[in-house]
């Protein structure tokens, strides 16, 4: 049962020191190594320091919330940040995945769910030998005129530029790109990369197709490579880049 997530490290920054323990004991007996920082000013260092496979980030903290730890991370830490949140801070999960959460949590926390999305997060982080393996039987790249994503080393170039893309965007333009042409839902997008089914009211994969723009089209608001279409989803158009 736990041996899906043996090895693995997790960083969890939360003040409250009684829940701390307790999400510790739990993820602990899950097979997971947790550390544990109680404030949002000492994370930074720490995060980029630990390099954790992932940071479980409480949005409240003192000395630094949240929103600024994970956007002073984000360039020097490129592994999943799951958010801590309170239920009626819907504004704050939005610009959180903003910044480069890559999924979030409601406060009081339900040790099933954070378990569940833990264990879909850590599922992007493949072995060394998992990773060799797959590159043999997938191809080096992947290249639509302008834009070219090469899969052995999961880097991007665009009209020659190397591109800085996070995991989460990465993981995205390649889930489009490889399904070149055809619409992929809301729902096939969401639970393809996170293991979440879409509620109908989840706007994580929009906001994240938004950043993908921003990184990728010429105008992102009359994108040419990544459509939408209304009702259905979202289709990578092959020659339009």
């Amino acid at each position: 049962m736990t041996s899906e997530l043996h090895y693995h490290s997790i960083l969890l920054v939360e003040d409250d020191k009684r829940l701390s323990d307790l999400m510790v004991e739990y993820l602990e007996k899950q097979g997971l190594k947790v550390a544990v920082e109680y404030r949002g000013d000492t994370a930074v260092k720490r995060i980029i320091d630990m390099q954790p496979d992932l940071v479980v980030l409480d949005l409240m903290l003192p000395g630094l919330d949240g929103l600024e730890v994970c956007r002073q991370v984000r360039p020097q830490y490129d592994a999943p940040i799951l958010m801590l949140t309170a239920k009626d801070e819907d504004f704050d999960q939005v610009v959180g995945l903003e910044l480069g959460a890559d999924d979030y949590v409601i406060k009081p926390v339900q040790p099933r769910v954070l378990l569940a999305r833990v264990r879909s997060l850590l599922r992007r982080i493949k072995p060394v030998s998992v990773v060799e393996n797959a590159v043999a039987s997938i191809p080096d790249s992947l290249v639509f005129g302008r834009l070219a994503i090469n899969t052995a080393s999961r880097s991007v170039m665009l009209s020659g530029s190397v591109l800085e893309l996070t995991t989460q965007e990465y993981e995205l333009l390649y889930l489009l790109a490889s399904n070149a042409g055809q619409v992929l839902s809301r729902d096939a997008i969401l639970t393809s990369l996170s293991g979440i089914e879409y509620d109908g009211l989840d706007r994580s994969v929009d906001i994240r197709i938004s950043r993908l723009r921003k990184l990728l089209e010429t105008d992102p608001a009359r994108p040419t490579g990544i459509k939408t279409v209304r009702a259905q989803g979202y289709l990578f158009v092959a020659d339009g880049w």
